[in-house]
């Protein structure tokens, strides 16, 4: 079955990874159905019903943003704000739409790793910054699995390492 990917990228056509990430996932559209919400909402006016049937068509789902302000673009939070809405989400019997979908998250991160842990610079974790989307999926009876993340894009911004990523990306999704 495949695998819907929710791009939230507000600024892709400048992008280098999440851009690259699109390129390839587009290759194999008989695995992945690429859903770019700043091209499909440019107005940020989001079609409730029409993500939601979206979503109901699709047993795993992953969110592809870039990491920045430690948290996702503003579109992404919009979207859970308005998409899982009570009775079709949670909170009814006829609610949980969601419920046993594999969801994840796929971060581009500009920092690098050893940057986010207690002794780094940020101090925490990438696990513990995402953690409110954790708690959200589960909130909404999602299966939520540990997401994917490609560490200093600040850094390392080289056409060969953003390759790099490309086979560790596509990997991580099919074995979602």
């Amino acid at each position: 079955m495949k695998t819907l990917v929710i791009v939230i990228h507000p600024n892709i056509q400048d992008s280098t990874i999440n851009k690259r990430w699109i390129l390839e996932l587009n290759k194999y559209p008989d695995k992945f159905h690429v859903h770019q919400l700043h091209e499909i909402y440019p107005d940020e006016k989001i079609d409730i019903r029409a993500e939601q049937e979206l979503i109901e068509q699709y047993s795993k789902i992953v969110f592809q943003f870039p990491f920045y302000w430690f948290n996702c673009p503003p579109l992404f939070k919009k979207w859970l704000d308005e998409v899982l809405t009570y009775g079709w989400a949670y909170g009814s019997k006829s609610g949980y739409k969601v419920s046993d979908k594999k969801i994840s998250l796929a971060i581009s991160v500009g920092i690098d790793e050893n940057q986010y842990n207690q002794y780094g610079k940020y101090k925490y974790t990438l696990t513990q910054l995402t953690t409110p989307f954790e708690l959200t999926f589960e909130y909404i009876k999602a299966d939520y699995q540990p997401f994917f993340a490609y560490y200093g894009m600040e850094l390392n911004a080289s056409k060969e390492w953003i390759e790099k990523s490309v086979p560790k990306y596509i990997d991580f999704l099919k074995n979602l």
